[in-house]
Order: structure tokens, then sequence, then C-alpha cells
């Protein structure tokens, strides 16, 4: 989905192209249960909830605008099976069923907690997280190496046309790092490690 159809605001969103590749990462099945932690606009609930026709999207998100956000997103969208959960994780996770998918967007400095709390519930689940910056990269990193999980990483960087009269410029965004591991058939956490 193009970035431009989503209702936005000051609200960090992940862009279509990165967004893309996270959906396809997930390796969602049509009765997934996703976690969309640190959920921004919702564009990742809102695009991956198109292909759950029986599954269930929990975006998590603690800031206010981002609620409204999301809430304005679904409606837009019409995306039903997506609930907004107010809240920071972990905290905000405990009382939800358990997630077969997680996306991590952010983890306002939580991520080990998330992780752990995530695995606890079910410790086959398809984990897919994005990183811009690198002292949050290498915390997830050593986070997988205490743990002996095996992940595959991925770095983009797109770049995108913006008109400079009638030139074309290219704009590089951000770069991403994609980290996902788990899943049916992946590595699987085992505690005590």
């Amino acid at each position: 989905m193009r970035d431009e159809l989503f209702i936005r605001g000051d609200v960090p969103m992940t862009k279509s192209e990165v967004r893309t590749v996270c959906i396809s990462k997930l390796e969602l099945s049509p009765d997934s249960v996703l976690y969309d932690i640190g959920a921004g606009t919702g564009s990742v609930s809102i695009e991956a909830s198109g292909y759950l026709t029986s599954g269930k999207v929990y975006a998590v998100e603690k800031k206010p605008e981002a609620q409204a956000l999301i809430e304005a997103n679904k409606e837009k969208f019409a995306a039903d099976c997506v609930t907004l959960v107010k809240g920071t994780a972990p905290e905000a996770l405990s009382g939800l069923e358990a997630a077969t998918h997680v996306f991590l967007g952010g983890t306002s400095g939580n991520l080990e907690e998330v992780l752990e709390l995530v695995l606890k519930k079910n410790p086959k689940v398809r984990v897919v997280a994005n990183f811009i910056a690198l002292e949050s990269l290498c915390e997830m990193l050593l986070w997988l190496k205490k743990h002996s999980i095996e992940a595959e990483i991925v770095q983009m960087q797109v770049s995108k046309a913006k008109t400079a009269g009638s030139y074309h410029m290219m704009m590089g965004q951000n770069p991403v790092y994609i980290i996902s591991f788990g899943g049916e058939g992946g590595m699987f956490f085992e505690s005590g490690k």
C-alpha cells in the first residue's frame, strides 16, 4: 500500500517498501495472531490485516497521538480484525492471547523484556524486528547470541525520486535493519540459555 493512503501526523511510520519486506518476512497465515508492538500510525497492522481472513492484529501503542491515528486508519481501511492496545509493552501484552507472529517497530527500551514475554507465551512465535539505531541493533544481536538463536538479518536502504524543477533527484531514507527468526520450522526459544 502507498504511504500516502494512510492518515498520518508527526508519528513515525514504517514506509511502504520496508513494510512490504517485513510483512513478507512475517510469513502470516489467514488465522495468525499478530502483535504489532510500537504500532505508530498502524501501517503494518492495517496492511497485515489484509492477509488475515480469520486472524487478529493487536496494535500496541503508548502515545495518544499515535493511538488516534491507528483508530482513524483502522476505520478508513475497515480493518475490523485490528484491535488497538493502549500502553507500553511488555505490560500491555500481559492480558492478550499468545501471538503466532510479532512485529517490533519500537519497544521503548524494553526489547529484552518484550522478547522474553512473547516467547514465553509461544516459544514458536515468528518475530520480525526493525532497527534504525545501531545501539538497538546491537542490543538485539547480543540478545540473539545470549539465547543461541539464529536469525536472518537484512539491511535495506530505499531511495525515492523527488522532483527539482524538471529533474528528478533520488532522496535516501534511513537504512533499516530487519531481523527475523522463529516460526514453524525456525529456531525456537529455550529459556535458560
